[in-house]
């Protein structure tokens, strides 16, 4: 049965405009203190966001760019991953991540993705680690949880493999108590505006552990450059610029509050929706979970999202066609069948409000028009 009565709540897909306000008296001064110094590329602001970064991340570099998917590129770039290069990474992500790998030349191995977890499996991909005469390992940590790195951190290690972590979605997240962009040889970061931590913009950032990894990305992202007009490689032009490195700053004393917000709001959910979805699972291994996204698995999906909508509910589907099957990557050969996980959740996934200015009455509201479409007792 159908509630047809108009809309008594809004509850947006996610609300940028009560995440400012809550924090527009610590933004203003550091916009105008930029806008004062007329400094806009790089330096000192750049910097500290750098360092505070890495201390957050438990890194000992981080490297700022214009984008999470330049932070890719970069990723990539230092290790000289180019045409003709496997590079192993899953169908069910953003396009960035397979993007990266395809703009340099590289050819994009796929491997399918956990039922439960959403993320990169790590059986499947030791597999292919193994056997394909694989360059680069990018696993994503999708939707604000990490990927079981251990197997794949050890095959990849036996062969010498750098191991790319998309963690564009996870900044925070942990994996056995290790953060999201420490494990692997680099970690890549979106402060796109609706990431946990968002900037004013585009921007991005690469974490390491190693010297001269770090020196060999920052010199990528201004050109290939170590000494103004000498260039030892090509590189691109990919640097944070300071007005975003600046709200960065003011926002990363927040994130981990609004962290467990994310995490609160999660934990209603799971008290308040019946059977008739599948939840978001955390496995033993992920041990902080910092939900970017909160995705169910339902069926009927696209009479979900239309009623949903009908009464206010803001969602989104992420992602509606696996990487395989787009259109641009059709000369790779595959096929639909080959990661059936992946698509399987592509028919089946949605995305629900889990922002942390989200009140208990929003999820509330939310999770009883879910039930009351399915026709369970409210």
């Amino acid at each position: 049965m159908h509630d047809d009565s108009k809309p008594s709540r809004t509850v947006p897909l996610l609300d940028l405009r009560a995440q400012f306000a809550s924090i527009e008296a610590e933004i203003w001064p550091v916009i105008q203190d930029v806008v004062t110094s007329q400094k806009f590329i790089l330096g000192e602001e750049v910097t500290a966001f750098e360092k505070q970064v890495a201390d957050y991340c438990r890194c000992k570099y981080a490297i700022g760019c214009a984008s999470g998917s330049d932070a890719l590129l970069l990723a990539l770039m230092a290790y000289d991953i180019g045409p003709g290069d496997r590079v192993l990474t899953t169908p069910y992500t953003f396009f960035a991540t397979t993007a990266a790998i395809t703009r340099l030349g590289a050819i994009p191995v796929f491997v399918d993705i956990e039922p439960d977890h959403f993320n990169m499996d790590p059986d499947q991909a030791v597999t292919i680690i193994e056997t394909a005469r694989i360059k680069a390992v990018i696993p994503v940590h999708l939707f604000g949880a990490c990927v079981d790195l251990d197997p794949i951190l050890t095959a990849a290690r036996e062969r010498g493999i750098p191991v790319i972590e998309d963690a564009a979605q996870s900044i925070g997240s942990e994996y056995k108590g290790r953060r999201a962009g420490s494990i692997g040889e680099i970690g890549c970061f979106s402060f796109f505006p609706s990431k946990n931590l968002g900037a004013f913009g585009d921007a991005g950032l690469c974490t390491t552990n190693d010297a001269s990894i770090a020196d060999r990305l920052r010199s990528l992202r201004v050109h290939g450059s170590r000494v103004k007009y000498y260039h030892e490689v090509v590189g691109i032009n990919s640097r944070l610029d300071v007005l975003q490195a600046a709200v960065l700053r003011v926002k990363l004393r927040h994130l981990d509050k609004w962290s467990a917000a994310r995490q609160r709001n999660a934990d209603i959910y799971r008290e308040l929706l019946s059977s008739s979805v599948m939840l978001p699972r955390a496995a033993s291994y992920q041990t902080r979970h910092i939900y970017n996204q909160f995705v169910i698995q339902c069926q009927h999906r696209t009479g979900l999202r239309d009623y949903l909508q009908q009464n206010g509910v803001g969602t989104e589907i992420y992602y509606p066609l696996p990487l395989h099957l787009q259109p641009c990557f059709a000369y790779l050969g595959y096929k639909t069948g080959d990661f059936p996980v992946s698509e399987k959740l592509a028919k089946t996934s949605l995305a629900l409000p889990i922002y942390p200015e989200l009140e208990p009455a929003d999820i509330e509201y939310v999770a009883h028009h879910i039930d009351v479409f399915f026709g369970a007792p409210s």
